[in-house]
Order: structure tokens, then C-alpha cells, then sequence
């Protein structure tokens, strides 16, 4: 995807200079993994992709796996967490598509959170990062409402991919209420976040 002007690319290059030594900066003591539940129930959002995008959604389980985090990795993922919110207008389903959820690439360059979570990760794994690290997360912002991010895991600690945000947070930095996301195994089984999880749905 490309930026819209230069000056978003120079605004993505100046975040990613400002976190260029994140792997060494965050320490020992940001490593932090998220309190993993049982099954939970699928989105909504999520089926109806599947649907749509049967090929995305395919194939048998896999065995986890984690990123390995070195600079490299990171720096990478920092610049597909950049570019996506800078290349895609934020835009609520209803207004784009006539319904109150629905999660879907933003090839039109427009979405909303569910859109950019899905388009950084269908980039991370054309760039060759694994897909069981790499799952769709839905949380409850400081307003209690439903939002979704990408959550990559790593041998270092897991990392939110945010809209909202150009900086990639470990997961214990996040104002948010963590609720349920994808198992590393099977991108169709959905696990449950936390000490509760209730079905949510993402609106931003």
C-alpha cells in the first residue's frame, strides 16, 4: 500500500526513528504475554470474512509459533503498523458499508479498526512472518466500546498493532481491556482474554 503524500512518509520515518532501538529499549521487564482463556465465541465479524475470503481462512491447524524479536522484526513491523494507518481512511462500517459490522480488506482505502488489523496481518505474512503469530484481538477501550487490534506474539513478549496508534505498545502498556482473540493453532478458534470475555463488537 502507499502513503497518500510525503508528508505521511516522512511522518512514518520519524516514528520509526524515534523507536528504532524498541527491542533493546523495552528490557527484560516489558516481556509481558497476555492471560489466555478457553474457547470463547467467534465474532461475528470474523465469520462473515470467512466467508468471503474462504482462502484466507482455510487449511488445517498449526503448531505455535512466535516471532523471533530482533531489531530487524521489530523495525518491520513498526513500518506495516505505520503505513497501514497512514494509507487507509478511517471510516465507520455503517457509513462505508451499509451495516453495522463487517471486517474486510480496506482495498478502497477506507476501514475501520477491524480493517487495518486484517491488512497488517495479511502484509506481515506476505513479508514471511508466521500466521499463528499474528491474531486478531478484540478489546474495550477507555469507553468500554468494542475495538479490534493485531496482536503479534514473540519470543520477546506480545505487541499491539493499534489504528489509533503509530507506536507498537507491548501489551502491558495498552489502556485497554483485553477480551478475546484468535488461537495461535487455529485462526477460527477464538480464546478467551483475561479473568472475563462477552461478545463484543468492534466499531472503531
Amino acid at each position: 500500500m502507499r502513503l497518500s503524500s510525503l508528508a505521511g512518509f516522512a511522518l512514518v520515518l520519524a516514528v520509526l526513528a524515534a523507536q528504532s532501538s524498541v527491542v533493546k529499549a523495552f528490557g527484560n521487564k516489558d516481556v509481558a504475554y497476555a492471560s489466555v482463556g478457553g474457547e470463547t465465541s467467534i465474532p461475528y465479524g470474523w465469520i462473515d470474512f470467512c466467508q468471503r475470503y474462504k482462502g484466507e481462512c482455510a487449511g488445517a491447524e498449526l503448531p505455535a509459533v512466535d516471532v523471533n524479536l530482533t531489531d530487524k522484526a521489530m523495525r518491520e513491523i513498526q513500518q506495516v503498523n505505520a503505513t497501514v494507518n497512514h494509507a487507509v481512511e478511517a471510516v465507520p462500517d455503517l457509513e462505508h458499508w451499509g451495516v453495522v459490522d463487517r471486517w474486510d480488506y480496506p482495498m478502497d482505502g477506507k476501514g475501520d479498526c477491524e480493517d487495518y488489523a486484517l491488512m497488517k496481518r495479511k502484509v506481515l505474512i506476505e513479508r514471511g512472518f508466521p500466521r499463528q503469530a499474528l491474531l486478531m484481538t478484540v478489546v474495550r477501550d477507555e469507553n468500554n466500546e468494542g475495538h479490534a487490534v493485531l496482536t503479534v506474539k514473540t519470543n520477546g513478549g506480545e505487541f499491539i498493532l493499534d489504528n489509533l496508534s503509530d507506536e507498537v505498545k507491548p501489551i502491558n502498556r495498552i489502556a485497554y481491556r483485553l477480551m478475546k482473540r484468535q488461537s495461535q493453532q487455529d485462526p477460527n478458534v477464538w480464546v478467551a482474554l483475561g479473568p472475563s470475555a462477552a461478545p463484543v463488537v468492534a466499531s472503531r
